[in-house]
C-alpha cells in the first residue's frame, strides 16, 4: 500500500498576546509607540536616508524595554509566548537559553511596504500586532523550497496550505506571530487608509 507523508516541516506559532499574562490595553501601546516615533530624530533620519515610507526603530533604539514600562510588560509576555514554541520546535537547547536579542517598532502609512527578507544572527522571530486597520497588509510567508522548485507547475488555486508557495496571514491586533528566522517574509503594500502599527522581535540563543 503506498505512503505519502510530510517531511519537513516549517512551522508557524499564533496566539492572543493575552494566553499569557494580564492584557496589554491596544490604546496604550498603539499611544507609546506614535509618541516614541514622534521624538526619535535619529530613526526618523535613517527611515529618509534609506528610503523607508513609514517608520521603524529597528536602526535607533535598542532598549524600549528599559525605556518604556509598557515595553518591559510586553517582553515578559513574550517571552512566555517564545517558549511555548521553542517547547514545539523540540530544540534542544542545552545549558543555553533563547533569549529576546532585539525589539523595535514598525508604523505603516499608507502605500507602504516592508520587503521580502529574513532575519540573520537569530532563532525565533515574530510580531505582535498594534494597530490593523481595515484594508491593512497580512503578512506574507514564503515557502523556503521555492528556489529549488526551478521547473515545477505551479500549484492549484486550492492547493492545501502546506503546499503552496506563498502563504497570507492576516493577524488581529492582539496576535502575536512566531516564526523561525530563517523563514522569508514580507509585508505588501498597505492600502488601508490608517497606518499598520506592529512591534517585532528576535531571540537568539545563548
Amino acid at each position: 500500500m503506498s505512503k505519502i507523508e510530510s517531511l519537513f516541516a516549517t512551522r508557524l506559532y499564533r496566539a492572543p498576546l493575552a494566553e499569557f499574562g494580564k492584557p496589554l490595553a491596544a490604546s496604550e501601546l498603539e499611544s507609546a509607540c506614535l509618541s516614541i516615533a514622534y521624538d526619535d530624530e535619529a530613526g526618523q533620519e535613517w527611515c529618509e536616508k534609506n528610503d523607508y515610507h513609514g517608520y521603524t526603530s529597528y536602526a535607533s533604539l535598542t532598549d524600549l524595554a528599559w525605556r518604556f514600562p509598557t515595553f518591559k510588560d510586553l517582553v515578559k509576555i513574550l517571552d512566555k509566548h517564545v517558549a511555548s514554541f521553542a517547547k514545539d520546535l523540540q530544540f534542544d537547547l542545552g545549558d543555553k537559553k533563547i533569549k529576546l536579542d532585539s525589539l523595535w517598532i514598525n508604523i505603516l502609512p499608507t502605500g507602504g511596504v516592508h520587503t521580502s527578507h529574513l532575519h540573520p544572527h537569530s532563532v525565533i522571530s515574530g510580531t505582535t500586532y498594534v494597530t490593523m486597520p481595515e484594508g491593512a497588509s497580512a503578512i506574507k510567508f514564503e515557502d523556503p523550497r521555492l528556489a529549488m522548485m526551478m521547473a515545477a507547475p505551479t500549484r492549484k488555486a486550492n492547493a492545501r496550505n502546506e503546499l503552496r508557495n506563498f502563504i497570507y496571514v492576516a493577524p488581529e491586533v492582539g496576535d502575536v506571530l512566531l516564526w523561525e528566522s530563517w523563514l522569508r517574509h514580507e509585508v505588501p503594500i498597505n492600502l488601508a487608509d490608517e497606518e499598520r502599527i506592529s512591534v517585532s522581535f528576535n531571540y537568539g540563543w545563548g
